[in-house]
């Protein structure tokens, strides 16, 4: 008996419009195109491409719906190319995750392989108004907070020191990655109410973390820096897989 083979499901069929849409995406790379150029109009997508002018009208609609093009009307109107802007590719790409049940082990496994080498790349690059950027954003969880509203706001400004570092990347690619785990992170916190209870441990040695961190950065040292989130990433998944488990026990409980 042959053994059983798993077959993954086929990628469905692209409609039409949906071919044409990458055939004008595949069309505006080998020409070269970036962002603010125009696009030809639409009797001259008709001849290039070989189709209706209700197929070429879709597949424009498509392409704005996914932010490479902006349409314009009036004098020196028509269709340009348009650059995604990175909130709306991070909250096109989370549409991908929302029904896979992520958890924090997933994302803190990932942020503890990236992260540390992020800190070391930046040692030494930080302007000084970067530097007090992360300072002054430490600052906005500076004393524990007295309740479950600053706890979630707290949560949330933490958080945002690392999308903070994140812009500063050379990498687009990690850049990019780091900062849309962080808004995952934010959100799942939210939406889980993982911020309560409150828990201080987190909160000190979180922020403590971050202030040696913002040390080591401004002094050059690449070392420290990588050890230092290291550590820091190393502790946040142990703390916060303890709170994301007292909220499934609490549901259960309910």
């Amino acid at each position: 008996m042959q053994p059983a083979t798993t077959r993954s499901k086929p990628e469905p069929k692209l409609s039409r419009p949906a071919k044409v849409a990458e055939a004008i995406k595949d069309w505006v790379v080998s020409q070269g195109l970036r962002a603010g150029d125009r696009l030809p109009g639409e009797t001259e997508l008709i001849t290039r491409f070989g189709m209706a002018k209700g197929t070429i009208r879709e597949a424009m609609r498509i392409l704005e719906a996914q932010g490479l093009i902006k349409t314009r009307t009036g004098p020196g109107g028509g269709s340009f190319v348009h650059e995604v802007s990175r909130q709306r590719a991070k909250a096109l790409l989370g549409n991908y995750f929302y029904f896979k049940d992520l958890t924090i082990n997933d994302i803190y496994q990932l942020r503890l392989a990236l992260e540390p080498e992020m800190a070391a790349s930046l040692a030494g690059t930080l302007s000084r108004e970067v530097l007090t950027q992360l300072e002054d954003n430490i600052s906005a969880y500076s004393t524990p907070a007295q309740t479950l509203d600053e706890e979630r706001a707290q949560h949330v400004a933490s958080l945002r020191f690392h999308a903070l570092l994140a812009e500063q990347v050379e990498n687009p690619l990690l850049g990019f990655v780091i900062d849309f785990m962080v808004n995952l992170l934010s959100d799942l916190t939210v939406y889980r109410k993982l911020y309560s209870p409150p828990n201080q441990e987190l909160w000190s040695r979180g922020r403590d973390y971050q202030v040696r961190l913002v040390m080591a950065l401004r002094e050059g040292d690449a070392g420290a820096a990588r050890a230092i989130m290291k550590a820091h990433m190393e502790t946040a998944w142990s703390l916060m897989r303890g709170q994301e488990a007292e909220m499934a026990r609490r549901f259960i409980s309910e």
